[in-house]
């Protein structure tokens, strides 16, 4: 089978990729696995120099990285920059912090001697999605690696020049043989990889259904698994909110990589006193977003990922809109080539349509009008998701309540879009998974935690 890159721009095909046997799949992990027992033992501060290399030639190399992300997926292409960006920085978070977080841990009991110790647990297979090529592979494999465990990519099939790229780079920043490898290959390859007896933890983010069933193998053969799914972003705009500031904020966090993004800003619920005004300023600033050529540096938002994805979002648009929802601006196709879909706002959503319940993958907004500040908080709670969610309002004390004690979700932001930070744990909770990537907290997903007692 062939794995295809296609220009979600043209919707042409780029370059064909031919699908790893398993044979090919296997030894590939039996390399890294056998790396891995040689890269456990070098000194933290050799492993420190080849991040710090990989984080340089990342600098070097934007460009062309960028260039990389734009074709195969449509980001727009200073949205791609600010990707590889990031990767360079949680590359230089954890060189600066990852000492502090391996220490041994000190704890006084009866022993002589009793403390923590953090331990690699050897081959980690990490199941990557498309819609951030890059930082999603670097905000595992980082920390990852410091802590001493090796690496196996299975990215999405339709990156498999980001993939690439991507295992280049650490050869090329002068990384050992295997200590990090990509693998081309279809999810029909995933559960066999899994069981193979060399994997010993599993980190995947994609949808919800992957995640079961990643789970459910993952269990099958005890194995360690971290679980980033779908989301359905609740954002709660209080009577107090600063409008016009909450609404240039809402529409960046739902237009981000155009729509395209598990943490971005879906479901916006606006107590009465203030939806008139929201709703207006929102949909105008939503209507003004420019889309286009994803290397046109005034687009806002690029072409969807794929065709499917495109007529997914639309299909779940139309059913709300049968179901009752008001079409304020949007809501179709652009007849032009690839695959791109406008700027949507939903108003009148309500439980039973799809846009109040389902993760809506693209640029389309839905708006909950709630009677007060209760009911908006039980609108937010009301999902089977729960990744991240925001509240608009000036009484910050208030806020801070609400987020730590009414909001179901694994992260809350006040008076800002959510998204992620290599200083912060994130991950979500219900149907949006377990675990938590990146700072001390994702670090300590794949060490063993090991007890030393000394009498």
């Amino acid at each position: 089978m062939l794995l295809k890159s296609i220009n979600p721009n043209s919707g042409e095909v780029v370059r064909e990729y031919p699908e790893y046997q398993w044979e090919e799949i296997d030894n590939i992990i039996r390399s890294v696995d056998a790396s891995f027992h040689s890269w456990k033992k070098t000194k933290l501060d050799y492993r420190i120099g080849k991040i710090k290399a990989l984080a340089k030639l990342l600098d070097i190399k934007k460009e062309g990285l960028s260039f990389t992300i734009s074709v195969e997926m449509g980001k727009p292409i200073n949205e791609s920059r600010a990707e590889i960006e990031k990767c360079i920085w949680v590359c230089n978070y954890y060189c600066d912090n990852i000492e502090q977080f391996l220490q041994n841990q000190y704890i006084k009991t009866e022993a002589t001697e009793s403390y923590v110790s953090q331990q690699p647990l050897g081959v980690i297979l990490a199941i990557m999605p498309w819609n951030f090529p890059f930082w999603q592979v670097f905000r595992f494999a980082v920390p990852a690696l410091l802590a001493g465990n090796t690496a196996v990519l299975k990215h999405a099939s339709n990156v498999p020049g980001c993939s690439l790229a991507i295992e280049n780079l650490f050869l090329e920043a002068d990384f050992p043989d295997d200590i990090f490898r990509s693998v081309l290959a279809t999810n029909t390859k995933v559960e066999r990889m899994i069981a193979n007896k060399r994997i010993k933890a599993i980190t995947l983010t994609g949808s919800t259904k992957a995640g079961q069933a990643v789970a459910q193998t993952a269990g099958k053969y005890l194995k360690k698994s971290v679980l980033e799914l779908g989301g359905s972003d609740p954002y709660i705009i209080l009577n107090d909110a600063n409008i016009p500031e909450a609404v240039d904020i809402c529409v960046k966090g739902r237009l981000l990589n155009t729509g395209q993004s598990c943490i971005g800003a879906k479901r916006f619920i606006i107590t009465e006193k203030v939806y008139d005004e929201f709703e207006s300023l929102f949909v105008e600033k939503m209507m003004a977003a420019k889309i286009g050529d994803p290397f046109d540096e005034n687009n806002q938002l690029g072409p969807l990922a794929r065709g499917y994805i495109r007529e997914d979002l639309l299909s779940q648009v139309n059913k709300s809109i049968s179901k009752g929802a008001q079409l304020l601006c949007g809501g179709k196709f652009i007849e032009t080539p690839g695959f791109f879909f406008p700027a949507t706002v939903l108003s009148n959503v309500l439980p039973g349509q799809p846009a109040y319940s389902q993760e809506l993958f693209g640029p389309v907004a839905s708006l909950i009008k709630a009677k007060d500040e209760n009911v908006a908080i039980q609108i937010a709670n009301d999902t089977t998701f729960g990744l991240g969610a925001a509240i608009f309002t000036s009484d910050i004390e208030k806020a801070k309540y609400i987020a730590e004690n009414e909001i179901e979700a694994g992260c809350c932001f006040v008076n800002d879009f959510v998204r992620s930070d290599p200083r912060l744990p994130f991950g979500g909770i219900k149907e949006s998974g377990y675990g938590r990537e990146l700072s001390m907290y994702g670090l300590q997903e794949f060490v063993n935690i090991k007890t030393i007692y000394i009498k």
